[in-house]
């Protein structure tokens, strides 16, 4: 049985990472709070950045003292952060170029986000999804991050190794995902500090990402 010694895969988180939604969710989230009289602050950002809606929802129940149901807030935020994704995301710097130079070197794509599936469509047609052969959305695997399924379902519809391929992802909650299913890490922090660690590389802005980095952090 032969050893893959290459890099198989590229997975990409969305949110924060190819497009500035990042700052949209934060926005719902807190429009969202407000209207249940809360005030979000710094310290909620573990339970919003890269979180998927119903994590979200289910915090604002509780620190909000469970006045309203869970499923109704996620509703809402659900309604929101659409409204708000589909006015047009914007690609981040270097995110376009990066996955037209790994398109053009034949290294399969792929789309792991904690955003729903009504979202995670709108924002492949700003990007042209074609050039992604797979796509995983919240709800579409058992767990969602920081759970490592999304990683390992995207892994295994593309038929890679999971620590042959680089995860892109731009949130600790991202990265302890596509860290537990095996996979190394480019970091790209959006609003949360991410320090470097073994099998994970950590930049500023996917501008000073390229094939040749991606494929060093895979071997």
């Amino acid at each position: 049985m032969s050893v893959p010694t290459a890099l198989q895969a590229v997975l990409f988180d969305m949110d924060g990472t190819l497009v500035d939604t990042e700052v949209l969710w934060w926005q719902a989230a807190k429009e969202e709070a407000a209207q249940l009289g809360y005030l979000l602050s710094d310290a909620d950002a573990p339970d919003v950045l890269g979180q998927a809606v119903g994590h979200t929802a289910a915090h604002l129940h509780r620190v909000t003292g469970g006045g309203q149901p869970a499923s109704e807030i996620g509703a809402r935020l659900d309604a929101r952060f659409t409204a708000l994704v589909s006015a047009g995301p914007r690609p981040l710097p270097g995110a376009l170029a990066l996955l037209d130079a790994l398109a053009a070197d034949g290294v399969p794509l792929g789309l792991v986000s904690a955003s729903p599936r009504s979202v995670v469509d709108l924002v492949l047609e700003a990007l042209d999804g074609s050039r992604f052969a797979v796509s995983v959305a919240a709800g579409e695997t058992p767990r969602t991050k920081p759970s490592p399924d999304p990683y390992l379902a995207a892994a295994h519809m593309l038929g890679a190794v999971p620590d042959r391929c680089v995860a892109v992802e731009d949130t600790p909650t991202g990265v302890a995902s596509a860290e537990a299913a095996g996979c190394r890490v480019l970091a790209v922090p959006s609003l949360t500090p991410i320090l470097p660690a073994a099998g994970r590389v950590v930049v500023r802005s996917l501008a000073e990402a390229d094939l040749a980095l991606l494929r060093a952090l895979a071997a």
